[in-house]
C-alpha cells in the first residue's frame, strides 16, 4: 500500500504530504489504533510477533526520497535505496517467519541474511526494469560505475546494447549474485514452514540474472 502512494502521476506533488501522514498512521498501528481492516492485520502481527518499527520507518523515508531523487551517484547511495525498499522487507519478515529452534546461526546472521536477500532481489529488479524506469526518467544505476565504462544517462535512455553496456551489466550482475550468496546461510534458518518460500525467492530471483 505504501509503495502505491508514490507511483501515481501526482507522486512528486502529493507523495511527501501523504507519506508524512502515512508515518503517523504507522505509529498508530504500532500503538494499537488501526484505521481499517488492513491496518488491523498489521496491528495484530505487531502484538503477536516482536516486530521493530524501524524498518517500516526506513521504508517510508526512502519512498519520501524517491519522490525527488532520480539518480544515484555511487553504490553506497544505491545500497541505501535497496536497503530501504527491500532489505527492510527481509527484516520485517524474520520475526513473523521465526527462526528454526535447532538453528546453529546467530539471530544477527539470520537478520543479515534476510537483509542481503532483500538487497539482492532489489538489485535484480533494477537490472530487469532498466527500460521501464528509464521511460519514467529514472536511472537506478551507480553513475560513477556507468562512467567507468564510458556510459551515461543518455546511453541508458537510448536503450542500445553495446559492448560497454554488456560489460557494465556483467559487473552489476556479479554484485547481485554476491548478495544472494551472502543470503544463503540465513535462508536455511527460518522456521520449517517458512523455509521453502524464502529459498524460492532466492532461487527465482537469482535465476532472473
Amino acid at each position: 500500500r505504501t509503495d502505491e502512494l508514490i507511483d501515481g502521476p501526482n507522486a512528486t506533488y502529493m507523495g511527501s504530504v501523504v507519506l508524512d501522514r502515512w508515518e503517523e498512521r504507522l505509529q498508530d498501528i504500532f500503538d494499537g489504533r488501526p484505521y481499517d481492516m488492513l491496518d488491523a492485520a498489521l496491528t495484530d502481527a505487531v502484538f503477536k510477533f516482536p516486530l521493530d518499527i524501524k524498518p517500516f520507518r526506513d521504508m517510508i523515508e526512502e519512498m519520501r526520497m524517491d519522490t525527488r531523487k532520480f539518480r544515484y551517484e555511487n553504490f553506497q547511495e544505491l545500497y541505501l535505496y535497496c536497503y530501504c525498499v527491500a532489505g527492510t522487507v527481509g527484516l520485517m519478515s524474520v520475526p513473523v517467519m521465526g527462526i528454526a529452534p535447532d538453528s546453529s546461526s546467530s539471530a544477527q546472521s539470520i537478520y543479515n541474511g534476510a537483509l542481503n536477500l532483500g538487497v539482492g532481489n532489489q538489485l535484480t529488479n533494477i537490472l530487469r526494469d532498466v527500460g521501464e524506469d528509464a521511460s519514467r526518467g529514472r536511472v537506478y544505476l551507480p553513475q560513477d560505475e556507468l562512467a567507468q565504462f564510458g556510459l551515461c544517462d543518455k546511453d541508458v535512455f537510448a536503450r542500445k546494447v553495446t559492448d560497454s553496456w554488456r560489460e557494465f551489466l556483467k559487473e552489476q550482475i556479479k554484485r547481485a549474485r554476491i548478495f544472494f550468496y551472502m543470503a544463503e546461510e540465513g535462508a536455511s534458518q527460518p522456521g520449517k514452514d517458512s523455509r521453502s518460500p524464502v529459498w524460492s525467492s532466492l532461487l527465482i530471483y537469482r535465476e532472473i540474472l
